[in-house]
């Protein structure tokens, strides 16, 4: 005789096993998902971007981006803070990488642009640029990260005063120039360049102070006494300033910029 065949028991998975494979079920998703959409998060890659400002002063960046894989489609995009005007320390925070309409593009140079206010009326301004450029390959001027924090880039800004119009009213022009290590004021825009690998998720910071003392916008054309600076005219025989030639003749007067007459600058009287 032959023993029947045993029956077959079906067992019953517990809570617990259930929701195990459910949620194994889900990583696995999840890394498929992350794989397939690897190009899209590179295209969020970018650095966080800071201005320490002196006072009455702001900054916007304008990005410039080149076409990635040698196609033509390069561009530009202006970001503003969305703090409050006045704020002295501007963040932004600027995309490395970009898609545009199907074409990939890579960051290559930010321009940033500074306006200072000098006086209270609305046009009482003056505009001056920065520069950051992003490098491929290392050259003598690209700055190495450290090891924490932030690059950091200074900056100084100078104000420049001269006389405009028939009433020979006073307007002070801005700029801006980069600090080497040791404080000294260069020829170069203030910025600077970095490389692009190990940019990413890291802060650059432009801190930028204003020279103590003002100067003339046109070198010569001011004499500066221990009361002030006077304006120089009698070279071409204008009412204006002009270069100062011995013997020194001076305007009799130009105007400051709440109207007030006067001789020198900025003390007005002498």
């Amino acid at each position: 005789m032959f023993a029947p065949d045993r029956p077959v028991h079906f067992t019953r998975q517990s809570p617990s096993v259930h929701n195990g494979l459910k949620g194994l079920r889900l990583l696995c998703i999840s890394a498929m998902a992350w794989a397939v959409s690897g190009c899209s998060l590179l295209q969020t890659e970018s650095f966080n971007f800071q201005a320490e400002l002196p006072e009455n002063f702001t900054i916007s960046a304008t990005t410039y981006y080149d076409a990635a894989s040698g196609e033509s489609c390069p561009g530009h995009k202006v970001v503003k803070s969305d703090q409050p005007k006045g704020t002295q320390l501007i963040e932004l925070k600027l995309p490395l990488t970009e898609k545009v309409k199907g074409c990939s593009r890579v960051l290559k140079s930010v321009v940033l642009n500074i306006e200072g206010q000098w006086g209270k009326r609305e046009l009482d301004m003056s505009l001056q640029k920065a520069a950051l450029y992003i490098r491929d390959e290392p050259t003598e001027t690209t700055r190495p990260f450290p090891a924490s924090g932030p690059l950091v880039f200074q900056g100084q800004c100078q104000w420049l005063f001269r006389t405009v119009g028939s009433r020979r009213f006073i307007r002070k022009i801005l700029q801006c120039r980069a600090l080497d290590a040791n404080g000294v004021v260069q020829k170069s825009l203030a910025g600077g360049s970095m490389l692009r690998d190990g940019l990413a998720g890291r802060t650059v910071k432009l801190v930028l102070s204003v020279a103590q003392k003002e100067q003339p916008y046109y070198r010569g054309w001011w004499l500066e006494t221990p009361k002030g600076w006077r304006p120089c005219t009698g070279l071409w025989g204008t009412n204006n300033e002009e270069y100062c030639t011995e013997p020194y003749k001076f305007l009799d007067s130009f105007k400051m910029p709440d109207g007030r007459d006067c001789t020198v600058y900025p003390n007005c009287t002498e």
